[in-house]
């Protein structure tokens, strides 16, 4: 657990005074507050497997392999070539497919 230097140390006048009845009656009323939650407001943002995505677009710019790249030909990946493990038999082939 972090410590807080910086923070004021209790005294040993302080620790006696936090009597073990005070410090029940502080736990009960932390417990009393709650927070009322409308679980249709928590459902709105959440998004179900399956759940029909045919009327959402999808907007991603494509670019095309650059000089300083590769495509992996096990994993099908575009990587940089300094991710080039080897190449057999003319196929390039990328560290973690090497592994």
């Amino acid at each position: 657990m972090a410590t807080d230097y910086d923070s004021p140390r209790k005294t040993d006048e302080d620790i006696n005074e936090d009597s073990l009845q005070e410090l029940q009656a502080r736990r009960v009323d932390k417990g009393t507050s709650t927070i009322d939650v409308d679980p249709d407001e928590v459902a709105e943002g959440m998004e179900l497997p399956g759940a029909d995505l045919s009327g959402e677009e999808l907007a991603v710019r494509v670019l095309p392999r650059q000089a300083d790249e590769f495509t992996c030909s096990r994993c099908f990946l575009v990587h940089h070539r300094s991710q080039l493990a080897e190449e057999r038999k003319g196929k390039l082939v990328c560290k973690e497919c090497a592994a």
